[in-house]
């Protein structure tokens, strides 16, 4: 037996029932994503009950920049975890280092361009995205305060991953859990308590951001599975592009979800003020209705990430089996947690929607059940997507996970968007949700049942 097959046996990645690998690495990256939908449904929460519908509006607006700052941290943090898991799976324990470092490194670096480039731009971005003029300025200042907390809030999420990476995946569910925790307490004490307003709201976004960024970095001085050095963490091309290639799926979905969200809100705005609605409630009531989307979405992007570990390693030591197992568990899961967010969303809309504080008139309530049930009509089958194409970028195949990211929101759900409100007004805003989701599962489905027909996931492996 060669050492990097006693590598692999001695790994319990390689070993360990996938079940409990699964419920080990899922539950955390859940709340962690939970924890990640916490901030924005905590702001939602508070700046509803204080301000109200313009404060929701405002969150909506901004909520794009925080898209782009989840997509970095996918792209170099699943990039980087799964490059490493590649890596340690293959035996090489020389050169899996320079990912985790050049992950770290890049997260930094390309969250300070980002803040850099919002506070130098940003009343043009509000505009792109779509601000009504009552809504611009919550919208400025929010989102003035939240840009400084960007470097942090990139850390903290791609950081989660290569911690997870390095079989700690409770500190990584700590690290954000601590976070929001301060987040919570600090929006009720600065809102209702201090009487701040939205600024109140983002200093405590970015305050709790602060907080889960240094442990990640304090993590990171203590890594376990392999000893981390200053070279590791000098960019190098060789390791950042192979990082961000294998991220590059999870990145292009969180793009395409920051493209349609800068759509929606210019439709919802123009068709809306066309509409017995106006501007502000179809951008408030979807605003509030988007937050509580990733709510189900962190489960199910969460056993998408808890997965990665998984196949990764048992790929690159071509252990296929427990890779088809691992899969499809993940699968029934995520299709069990659908059926009951589904359920959820039909029959519970208008309470939900009541969390958020009151709104402007009957119309609100009519837009946001109307909202709720159709466009989410289809979220018994939104599992399929995160799970599918992050399977094919855990085993080294970007190019695949990416075309099936890009599916829902770029190739079908925003010319929808563009397309049938021409015909059915804004309603065809609402129906353009779930034939998109109907066209991208049936993608899903076709691809995923012609890679699991090869024999190697069905051969027992008897070495």
């Amino acid at each position: 037996m060669s050492i990097e097959e006693v590598k692999v046996k001695e790994n319990p990645l390689g070993t360990r029932p996938v079940g409990t690998l699964l419920r080990q690495f899922a539950i955390p990256s859940i709340i962690a994503m939970l924890v990640g939908a916490l901030y924005n449904i905590v702001d939602q929460f508070f700046i509803g009950n204080a301000i109200g519908e313009l404060g929701n509006a405002a969150t909506n607006i901004a909520f794009p920049l925080s898209i782009s700052c989840v997509s970095i941290a996918l792209l170099l943090g699943i990039g980087g975890a799964s490059a490493f898991n590649l890596t340690m799976g293959e035996g090489d324990k020389e050169k899996a280092p320079y990912y985790i470092g050049n992950s770290v490194s890049l997260l930094l670096i390309l969250g300070a361009i980002l803040t850099i480039v919002t506070e130098a731009f940003l009343p043009t971005l509000l505009n792109i995205f779509g601000s009504p003029k009552d809504v611009y300025p919550y919208a400025l200042e929010y989102t003035r305060i939240t840009a400084w907390g960007f470097p942090f809030m990139i850390l903290a999420g791609g950081g989660a991953h290569v911690i997870r990476a390095d079989g700690s995946p409770r500190f990584s569910m700590i690290c954000n859990l601590t976070g929001a925790v301060v987040n919570t307490v600090l929006d009720a004490l600065f809102i209702f308590k201090f009487g701040m307003g939205m600024r109140g709201a983002a200093l405590a976004t970015i305050i709790g951001q602060y907080v889960s960024g240094i442990m990640v970095l304090i993590y990171i001085r203590n890594y376990k599975t392999v000893t981390l050095k200053k070279e590791h963490f000098i960019p190098k091309a060789e390791y950042f592009l192979r990082n961000m290639s294998l991220g590059a799926a999870s990145f292009m979905n969180q793009i395409a979800m920051m493209v349609v969200q800068i759509v929606l809100n210019n439709s919802l705005k123009y068709y809306g003020g066309r509409s017995i609605y106006g501007e502000n409630i179809p951008i408030a009531v979807v605003g509030i209705i988007s937050k509580v989307g990733m709510m189900f979405f962190s489960f199910i992007i969460g056993i998408s990430q808890g997965l990665q570990p998984i196949v990764s390693f048992n790929y690159g030591a071509k252990k296929f089996i427990r890779v088809r197992k691992a899969t499809f568990l993940a699968l029934i899961i995520s299709g069990i947690l659908s059926i009951g967010s589904f359920t959820v969303f039909q029959v519970f809309p208008r309470n939900i929607i009541e969390i958020f504080g009151k709104g402007s008139g009957e119309e609100y309530y009519r837009f946001a059940v109307m909202y709720f049930r159709i466009y989410f009509f289809f979220t018994i089958i939104n599992f399929l997507q995160p799970i599918i194409s992050n399977f094919f970028s855990a085993t080294g195949r970007p190019q695949r996970g990416m075309f099936l990211s890009l599916t829902r929101q770029i190739i079908f759900l925003i010319p929808l968007i563009l397309i049938l409100p021409l015909f059915f007004g804004i309603d065809g805003i609402l129906y353009a949700g779930p034939i998109a989701d109907a066209v991208a599962a049936i993608i899903c489905i076709t691809m995923g049942i012609i890679e699991f027909k090869k024999k190697e996931y069905w051969i027992e492996d008897k070495n």
